[in-house]
């Protein structure tokens, strides 16, 4: 059974979600403030941490870049917040996936399995995959771009994976939500995808404003290489 830290202020969605993730099998510890949370985390180890941003006591933000700076607990934010600017600072502080509000069920179970399983091993084949300067081991999950290593979040490297993979091939939204979350793309704020694609060109390509690695299809999504 996984146990989950649930960090929400709302009484309402917090015991909303705890209910629901307790009838899915997880085992779930409630805080409502900044602090609750900090005991909790120095008492109990957790499979899971779910964070909203705007608690009483603090700033969302400032927990998730200690539990980072902590150790490797997986970490969902939950936030009403749908701009870019907030999905990217999470992200850089540490967060693994950022889900807006409202959100649904399924679509939260799904992300927090997603996240969960990206924890081990990523399934890859045992080859060489190459575009361009960028090349990715797949057996060693490592990436290097003109033989210097490239360190991505475990979403990154499965998002470039499964471009590499598919070199020369567009996928559609769609498609790589599917491989990357496990979720429909209607579950998926439009800004959330766009952030993690913005991340790997700003990492990966020469120009990240004219790429050339991965590309945009207008109308249709993107693909790597030509």
């Amino acid at each position: 059974m996984s146990a989950i830290l649930l960090i929400e202020d709302d009484a309402t969605i917090a015991m909303g979600v705890e209910y629901s993730l307790k009838q899915d099998g997880f085992q779930i510890s409630l805080a409502y403030r900044l602090e609750e949370a900090r005991d909790l985390l120095k008492r109990d180890s957790f499979d899971l941490v779910l964070l909203d941003l705007g608690l009483p006591d603090g700033s969302g933000y400032e927990l998730c870049k200690e539990i980072r700076a902590a150790g490797d607990t997986p970490i969902i934010v939950l936030s009403a917040r749908d701009e870019e600017a907030s999905i990217v600072l999470s992200l850089d502080l540490g967060a693994d996936d950022y889900l807006t509000k409202p959100f649904r069920l399924r679509e939260l179970i799904s992300r927090m399995k997603a996240v969960m399983r990206r924890r081990g091993p990523v399934e890859a084949s045992d080859h060489t995959l190459i575009c361009g300067d960028v090349t990715v081991i797949a057996q060693q999950a490592k990436v290097y771009k003109n033989g210097s290593e490239v360190l991505l979040t475990a979403l990154e490297y499965r998002l470039l994976l499964t471009l590499f993979t598919n070199q020369g091939r567009v996928l559609t939204r769609a498609q790589i939500l599917a491989h990357i979350w496990d979720v429909d793309e209607d579950f998926v704020n439009d800004n959330t995808l766009t952030v993690y694609i913005k991340r790997l060109r700003e990492k990966l390509e020469d120009d990240p404003q004219n790429p050339e690695l991965i590309k945009t299809v207008r109308g249709l999504g993107y693909k790597a290489g030509d």
